[in-house]
């Protein structure tokens, strides 16, 4: 059976995942951690994909990724991503074969609707694995940046956040909120499945769209759309 075709929309943020090698540890010292985001710093400018947020988990990534006018430019940055940690790593570890999982996962969201939650669902994964209790412990995400905890920041600013306030200490605030509540479970299992099927994370409104853009029918999966959130 072939494989399914990945939907990769302009200008529109996606939602990432690649898993180690039968989930085996991809990070086990900082500068592994420390290669994988320089290559991302990197190759994000050279292909002119916005980065809208991370979280390097020890044996899979989550990222949030804008690929502007070109959709397959993705592909390119995964794809360099990939390679050149797997280099690194076999250099280091005196090792050779595969580090990843042959095929990375994506879902495209809805900005509107999807992309703070989105947040959230990625910024929280080391909260839901048992590895801090509370989010700003932890090194290897993009909350720091999002809440002003880290001076470089290099990950790109996106419509959603925001949206949050004109006001940059007001937006840190709201943005803390909203990340730092647990949040809805149809929310966290719609993301869950999208990510999981390949299909897009936001409302039967978003897919009808995606739809008209393609040409081509698009499988939804899931309820409607969040709670917006509160100031």
């Amino acid at each position: 059976m072939p494989r399914q075709a990945r939907i990769l929309l302009a200008n529109t943020p996606h939602h990432i995942v690649q898993r180690g090698h039968n989930r085996e540890t991809v990070f086990v010292e900082k500068d592994d951690y420390l290669y994988y985001l320089d290559t991302l710093k990197e190759w994000k400018k050279e292909l002119d994909v916005h980065v809208y947020g991370y979280c390097l988990m020890t044996n899979h990534i989550h990222l949030i990724l804008d690929p502007r006018n070109e959709p397959a430019n993705i592909g390119k940055l995964m794809k360099r991503l990939a390679g050149r940690q797997t280099r690194y790593v076999n250099y280091q570890e005196k090792r050779s074969g595969s580090l990843w999982e042959g095929r990375y996962k994506s879902s495209p969201i809805e900005t509107d609707r999807y992309l703070l939650a989105c947040h959230r669902y990625v910024e929280r994964n080391p909260v839901k694995a048992g590895m801090v209790d509370d989010i700003a412990e932890y090194e290897w995400s993009s909350y720091k940046q999002h809440v002003g905890l880290e001076a470089d920041t290099w990950i790109d600013s996106d419509p959603a956040y925001q949206s949050l306030s004109n006001n940059a200490e007001e937006r840190i605030r709201h943005y803390k909120n909203y990340v730092n509540q647990t949040g809805l479970e149809s929310e966290t299992n719609l993301i869950t499945s999208a990510l999981q099927r390949g299909h897009l994370t936001g409302t039967h409104r978003f897919t009808e769209e995606v739809e008209q853009r393609l040409g081509l029918r698009v499988e939804h999966r899931g309820p409607g759309r969040p709670r917006r959130m509160k100031k």
